[in-house]
């Protein structure tokens, strides 16, 4: 099987041409465009503009939209500024039925579970704030990994619905079973949770919870989830279904790479009336899932160059770019190990990693030292990376690769942290 070529993967607005199918053909663990084919990712970072000015490890902000999705996103924007209303009253709603059908599909879900927002936040805040199952003494549960507004989200229903806000620590270092067992016991230990968010990758330091087990235990049980796929989506295989959540948030414009501004709510079919609608929402559509949510005018063409994004990733293949993202990651984290002066808080286990890893220096833990320490690394190095506060263990910094990462600038990360380390 031919690499594709860059003329192929661009042709046509990103349609399925030549070059594309055999993007979407050849992607193989092992073999031609698998996770260690570097001529074959050479092609696909050839797909996007870089600045040159670091090396961009802080790739969990958003995703940088390759080039035909940018192409893209700048015809439907240049269209829909010389169109205005003429084709935002007429045609707008016809074509954005097929975006919301196309993603549903990519889901594994049906259209009218789904609505469009401007982020996984607003999603999950619609979802929490509108959550109306929880009477006064009821109990909900969060985790440290989980992203700070749905926390403050979460805690905002004792004002609301007058629930108990409870918190875990999850283990670390993490293991599959560790992480199932650490939600039992708090499920055990607190009887009257009847609501609980799950983050299936975490922002702080790129967890990926075993989600579908964690879910069959809050269900055997009569607690409800909502899921936070904000960082899920795109990086790992995320099929709605398969992960036991009525309820989730996801983004579009990171691991997906359409533009700033998509975001993504599902309700799964039979529990629209457990979210109330949003303030103002039409009384003659009560189960219509997008009256959950309000965006007002939105950015007409972000959500047309969707359709793009998913043009160009599933070009690329979900299984073919999560081995990627695990073996970049992994590149720089396995050496790491047992490195004098260095704590690796990515786990191990395969399962459990995403594209996100996070480190610290030894005994280094306040949101201080962390914040100095991605300073020393992009002024010293010039290696772009974040740091990350919350969990229970103390801050750290995030390093994110991407699929137009190179090995030699992962390799570079780690040659920085062995000498910072041992220094």
């Amino acid at each position: 099987m031919s690499n594709p070529t860059r003329r192929g993967v661009v042709a046509g607005g990103l349609a399925l041409s030549a070059g594309s199918k055999a993007l979407a053909a050849s992607p193989k663990v092992g073999g031609i465009g698998g996770a260690t084919d570097e001529t074959y990712w050479a092609e696909i970072a050839a797909q996007y503009d870089l600045s040159p000015e670091v090396i961009q490890l802080e790739n969990g902000n958003w995703g940088i939209m390759a080039r035909p999705v940018l192409a893209a996103y700048e015809r439907h924007q240049a269209m829909v500024n010389r169109s205005n209303s003429y084709y935002a009253r007429r045609e707008y709603w016809g074509d954005l039925a097929r975006v919301r059908a196309r993603v549903a599909a990519n889901l594994g879900v049906e259209p009218d579970e789904i609505a469009f927002t401007r982020g996984a936040t607003e999603a999950l805040q619609a979802l929490i704030g509108g959550y109306n199952r929880l009477k006064p003494g009821d109990q909900v549960l969060i985790a440290d990994l989980d992203y700070d507004s749905m926390q403050s989200a979460m805690a905002w229903l004792k004002d609301r619905r007058g629930a108990e806000l409870i918190r875990i620590r999850l283990p670390e270092p993490a293991t599959e079973a560790g992480l199932v067992a650490a939600y039992a016991a708090a499920l055990e230990a607190h009887p009257r949770v009847r609501l609980m968010l799950l983050t299936q990758v975490s922002h702080r330091n790129g967890l990926h919870l075993p989600v579908a087990k964690i879910t069959a235990l809050a269900r055997a049980r009569g607690v409800d989830v909502i899921l936070d796929s904000a960082h899920a989506w795109g990086q790992v295989e995320t099929i709605l279904r398969q992960l036991g959540a009525d309820f989730v948030g996801l983004n579009g414009h990171k691991w997906i790479g359409a533009p700033i501004g998509v975001g993504v709510l599902y309700i799964a079919k039979g529990r629209i009336q457990d979210i109330d609608p949003f303030m103002g929402a039409d009384d003659h559509a009560p189960d219509d899932v997008r009256l959950r949510v309000h965006t007002g005018t939105a950015n007409m063409a972000a959500y047309l160059a969707m359709e793009d994004a998913l043009n160009f990733h599933e070009a690329i293949g979900a299984p073919a770019k999560a081995a990627r993202l695990a073996y970049l990651r992994g590149r720089w984290t396995e050496p790491l190990r047992g490195v004098a002066g260095l704590q690796i808080l990515t786990p191990q286990d395969d399962r459990l990693g995403s594209a996100l890893g996070a480190f610290r220096l030894a005994g280094r833990t306040t949101p201080a030292e962390n914040i100095a320490l991605a300073k020393t690394l992009l002024d010293r190095f010039g290696i772009f990376t974040v740091a990350r506060h919350g969990l229970a263990s103390g801050s750290c910094v995030r390093a994110t690769v991407s699929p137009f990462t190179r090995p030699a600038e992962v390799d570079r990360l780690a040659q920085a942290l062995t000498e910072l380390g041992r220094a």
